[in-house]
């Protein structure tokens, strides 16, 4: 994949994410949902972090797994 083509990937997937969120802003406060507060945003930023970095984490040992045949069927107990 050439570098345009992932920078677009990225692009696209930015722009998706961006109005996913948009949107459930949007229907948050169609549904009557009050205004958060300074402590909800920081809980909501650290649970976003917190769910990256599980994820990027579980990744990391999947790929590193792989790599060093730690899942392969052949190996001697």
């Amino acid at each position: 994949m050439s570098r345009a083509a992932l920078a677009g990937l990225v692009a696209a997937l930015v722009a998706a994410t961006a109005l996913a969120c948009w949107a459930l802003l949007f229907v948050w406060r169609i549904d009557g949902g009050g205004p958060m507060t300074g402590h909800g945003w920081i809980a909501l930023a650290l649970a976003v972090a917190g769910a990256a970095l599980l994820a990027a984490g579980l990744m990391w040992l999947a790929f590193r797994s792989s790599r060093d045949g730690w899942d392969d069927l052949d190996r001697e107990p």
